[in-house]
């Protein structure tokens, strides 16, 4: 089916299933790249223009705490997609590709095996063990994914070049595809699972001009209380070692040209966002398909002086999260939850709508619940990663709803392993380390610590690299015994992913 086009689809008036249509719901998945959870109209930002994006979390539910275990595009994205942990599945950069045990398990397959039409278009972001890039092609009714970042230049991208005289700017193209998905799914009676990853806002900051018209040259952006470098005194020398912290300078030099066209990109996601649902009405199918909007990582536009992501704070590690279940009746629309929530709970929560079984240990858990009760919980705490970069930069964290608790596992080059806690319910802007200060509080947390580092011990993959995290993560276990442990990481093959 692949090698037909969307339009020769509907001219050959592919058949319609009048007499068995498919009444499960329809999925889709919309995935930016590099978002961060302040970035969105509906998330209070006033600066930053996200109109459809704002009626959905009006239509539907917005996740103020959802975290990525993992804050970095290849890994988070493998998460994604089969509800675990990267410390379980392996897929990152320095480490490996995905398993394809593991992807024959991920939800657009699973979904597929149980007879949903699969669309995917963007950046999947990562490879599959020993295999060509093309045979993804295989595992979709219908694909226009591409490899590494893809491109800005929607005639760059094989998948949609189609569609680059009219929408030569990607974010509006995979719109229009999505378009034509909805179509081909309403022509065949089939329900569908659509997920697109979206370039936007990843680097370079190359916005479509329409969008990039409606924020002026001289604007001034105001500053976050936590913004530059002036305000990581209290922080640790470990994350000042970070990438996040040498490069990305534009964020610090440029802030306000760079804020501009990072928003700008934001914008035009949010186009093709409204484009997707003015299809949906028009096809009779907006009553039956649940939306689910979220970003891979968050992202550090200037905060404590960071750019990028990978960090464990809150910028980096948060992104928006909208859910809307068109079912859901009016008193649960609009509604916002604190619960903590997660990438690696996109993967149950797909498969519940899609009525799959969820099969062997994952991670994540469904977030259907929260649905109907805001006020619920489907964990107490959520631990967040970094097996990524320099050593030094390196750590393990968990969040709670009202506290972040912060390992730095080295104690090389003059520094010691630290703490940090964080309020982060009353200091969003993790502006007081409270380790020193907090005894119950941080035991509390040093124990919801512990017990992840119990898990990780039974459960990391073997073979990629992860088997000495159990030990160095270990805040028990002093730095002297730690350090011929540090892992060699072999480079990425392919720059393009991390920038």
């Amino acid at each position: 089916m692949n090698r037909f086009s969307f339009a020769a689809l509907v001219l050959l008036g592919f058949p319609v299933l009048a007499s068995a249509v498919d009444q499960r719901p329809n999925i889709i998945f919309l995935l930016t790249d590099d978002q961060t959870v302040g970035a969105a109209g509906c998330y209070g930002n006033q600066d930053v223009i996200t109109p459809h994006l704002d009626e959905l979390a009006r239509e539907g539910m917005r996740f103020r705490n959802f975290y990525h275990t993992t804050a970095i595009c290849m890994a988070s994205r493998a998460s994604v997609m089969t509800g675990m942990y990267e410390y379980r599945h392996g897929c990152n950069f320095g480490r490996g590709s995905l398993k394809r045990e593991l992807f024959a398990q991920s939800y657009p397959l699973k979904l597929r095996n149980a007879g949903y039409l699969t669309g995917f278009a963007g950046k999947i972001g990562f490879a599959i063990e020993s295999e060509p890039f093309d045979r993804f092609e295989n595992d979709f009714d219908f694909w226009a994914g591409g490899p590494d970042q893809t491109f800005y230049e929607t005639a760059k991208n094989k998948g949609i070049a189609q569609y680059a005289e009219k929408y030569p700017h990607c974010s509006r193209a995979y719109g229009a595809w999505a378009q034509d998905f909805i179509k081909s799914a309403k022509q065949q009676g089939k329900s569908f699972c659509m997920s697109i990853s979206f370039k936007a806002p990843h680097l370079p900051f190359e916005p479509d001009p329409i969008d990039l018209a409606l924020y002026p040259v001289e604007k001034t952006f105001p500053r976050p209380a936590n913004y530059g470098k002036d305000h990581a005194g209290h922080l640790s020398e470990q994350s000042k070692t970070s990438r996040a912290a040498i490069a990305y300078r534009e964020w610090i030099k440029e802030y306000d040209q760079t804020l501009r066209k990072y928003y700008a990109l934001i914008t035009g996601v949010d186009a093709a966002l409204g484009m997707i649902r003015e299809e949906l009405q028009k096809q009779g199918l907006a009553n039956n398909t649940f939306i689910i909007f979220t970003s891979d990582n968050g992202y550090n536009c200037g905060a404590h002086g960071f750019g990028d992501k990978v960090l464990p704070y809150e910028e980096a590690s948060k992104s928006p999260l909208i859910v809307f279940d068109p079912r859901a009746a009016q008193q649960h629309r609009g509604k916002e939850t604190d619960a903590i929530t997660a990438n690696i709970d996109m993967f149950s929560t797909i498969c519940e709508l899609g009525g799959v079984s969820v099969e062997g240990d994952v991670d994540g858990k469904s977030l259907l619940p929260l649905l109907a009760n805001p006020n619920g919980k489907i964990r107490d705490w959520l631990p967040l990663f970094n097996f990524w970069g320099e050593h030094s930069a390196q750590s393990m964290a968990v969040v709670s709803p009202e506290w972040k608790y912060i390992h730095w596992f080295y104690g090389g080059q003059h520094m010691k392993p630290a703490e940090e806690l964080f309020q982060v319910n009353r200091d969003r802007m993790e502006m007081i380390n409270l380790a020193t200060q907090a005894p119950q509080a941080l035991a509390s947390a040093r124990d919801a610590y512990d017990r992840e580092m119990a898990r990780m011990r039974t459960s990391v993959i073997r073979g990629y690299g992860y088997e000495p995290y159990p030990i160095l993560f270990d805040r028990t276990t002093p730095w002297k015994s730690k350090q011929s442990m540090l892992p060699q990481t072999k480079p990425s093959k392919s720059k393009k992913f991390t920038r």
